[in-house]
């Protein structure tokens, strides 16, 4: 995949967005040392090229009451097209997964998921992941504590 061409500007756009999305335009135009509306415009162009994907309130789980953020590694029985499809596609209906991701080495699937405690993620982990279609074993890594929790993207 090639780099898109970015200048200046709009890598200061990005940079800016991506850890304050709900900033005003006009601040936003202060804050990059341009007008408003080549601000406005670039903005809407960043969205319409998809670089922009969307904007989120970004939210406190601890506060919400998930008190357990675990990384589940996954393997898988069959390596076929449909049969990683449907695995994919039970994986996204499940709420408690906050992301999934396919992976090489030793697993095929990293799952990123959320519980209240761990008596919650015991259950999910044995009534749901282990009933997932395919599941050949599962590996599960909880985190003691985060580090580095809103990603920001290097645009240099």
């Amino acid at each position: 995949m090639s780099q898109p061409n970015l200048d200046r500007r709009d890598r200061d756009i990005l940079r800016v967005l991506q850890k304050e999305g709900r900033i005003s335009n006009q601040e936003l135009a202060r804050r990059t040392h341009q007008a408003t509306t080549p601000c406005w415009r670039r903005v809407r162009q960043l969205e319409e090229s998809g670089i922009i994907r969307g904007y989120r309130a970004v939210l406190d789980r601890q506060a919400l009451g998930f008190g357990v953020m675990a990384f589940i590694r996954v393997s898988i029985d069959s390596h076929s097209e449909a049969d990683a499809q449907r695995f994919e596609r039970e994986v996204a209906a499940l709420d408690e997964v906050y992301a999934c991701y396919a992976v090489t080495g030793e697993a095929d699937f990293v799952l990123q998921v959320v519980a209240t405690d761990l008596d919650s993620y015991g259950q999910f982990a044995m009534n749901r992941i282990r009933r997932l279609p395919g599941i050949k074993s599962m590996n599960t890594m909880f985190v003691l504590r985060e580090l580095k929790e809103q990603p920001v993207l290097p645009l240099d």
